[in-house]
Formats: structure tokens, C-alpha cells, sequence
């Protein structure tokens, strides 16, 4: 009776992580406002962060381009990630790039989850990597062209330099494919600011 008994305690255990996985995933709370937090101390280093920082570095005369092409660039790149920047990076799809599922964040349905936290937390967050990185280059191009070459090389160079890598190594690409790990933006945010050592200056 007793060995009976016991074995089908073992067999309950043994259907338990089964059960568990066929939990429905929930969102978490602190998970949430956790990156929630994140994604506006992003935000923050870029503006005001990042444009004081440049337009210290700068003459005294160009200090408000500097603010203008920071915090304009900083619009254009949010724009940019809605209507395409995101999916290109996050969707389905080839080692280079991803699918057009969620142009415009259409087909992300308001609850939806990446892990424990709501997809739409995920583009905010992801989308302030993609601006202060954008941030980070401008400053290379301080006192060297005009502002409207500023606006053309940003749209060109978001979608054909910061989308693909961010696509290869977060959204499941090439380097993701061959065990690539990035857990902070090491390979995607400091290979893009090597785009500061123009005009000589060290990153």
C-alpha cells in the first residue's frame, strides 16, 4: 500500500514541470517597471546627457547646432524605429534582416510578451539603445556638415549599419545563429561609436 502510495506521489511530481510549462506565460510587475526604469535612464543619457556633454566639447558658437542635431536626430531615429527600424531588427527573418510583420507595430497586440515584460516595453527600450547610439555618432559630426547631411546620413546609416547588427546579433541572425551572446550592447552600441574617432578624436 505504502509502495503504491509512493509511486503515485513520484508520477504527480513527475507530471509537475510538464504543468508548468503549459502555464500560460504572465507578465511580472517588476520586470516591467524594471525596464521601464531602464529604458528612461536611456532616454536620459541621451537628453540632456549626451547633447551637454558634445556641445561642452565644442565651440561656444555651436553649441545649440549641437543641441538642435542631438535632440532632431533623437525624433527622427524614434519615427524611424516605429515605422520600420523595429521590425527590420526584431522580426522573423533572414541572418541580415528581419521580417515587415511589424511595420508601423501593427500585428503586436497590446499585451503581448517578450519573456515576463510586454513587447511594447521591449520596442521603447530597444528604440533608446538605437537613439543614444545615433547620439553618439552625431557628436563625430560636430562642426564638420551641414544639418540636413546630418538627417540623410542618420536614416542611412540607422537602416543600413545599427538595423542589420542589432538584427545579427539580438533578433536571431547571423551571429546569433552561431552562439553570439550581447547582453548589455557590447558588440552592437561600441561598434557603432567607433564612428567617433572621426576627425582623430578617440572614443
Amino acid at each position: 500500500m505504502k509502495m503504491a502510495t509512493m509511486k503515485s506521489g513520484l508520477g504527480a511530481l513527475a507530471l509537475l514541470p510538464g504543468l508548468a510549462m503549459a502555464a500560460p506565460a504572465l507578465a511580472d510587475k517588476a520586470d516591467n517597471a524594471f525596464m521601464m526604469i531602464c529604458t528612461a535612464l536611456v532616454l536620459f543619457m541621451t537628453i540632456p546627457g549626451i547633447a551637454l556633454f558634445y556641445g561642452g566639447l565644442i565651440r561656444g558658437k555651436n553649441v545649440l547646432s549641437m543641441l538642435t542635431q542631438v535632440i532632431v536626430t533623437f525624433g527622427l531615429v524614434c519615427v524611424l524605429w516605429v515605422i520600420y527600424g523595429y521590425t527590420l531588427a526584431f522580426g522573423t527573418g533572414g541572418s541580415f534582416f528581419g521580417s515587415f510583420d511589424w511595420v508601423m507595430l501593427k500585428n503586436i497586440e497590446l499585451k503581448a510578451l517578450m519573456g515576463t515584460f510586454y513587447q511594447y516595453i521591449h520596442v521603447a527600450f530597444q528604440g533608446s539603445f538605437a537613439c543614444i547610439t545615433v547620439g553618439l555618432i552625431v557628436g563625430a559630426l560636430a562642426e564638420r556638415i551641414r544639418f540636413s547631411a546630418v538627417l540623410i546620413f542618420v536614416v542611412v546609416w540607422m537602416t543600413l549599419s545599427y538595423v542589420p547588427i542589432a538584427h545579427m546579433v539580438w533578433g536571431g541572425g547571423l551571429l546569433a545563429t552561431h552562439g553570439a551572446l550581447d547582453f548589455a550592447g557590447g558588440t552592437v552600441v561600441p561598434h557603432q561609436r567607433r564612428g567617433r574617432r572621426a576627425g582623430g578624436r578617440p572614443i
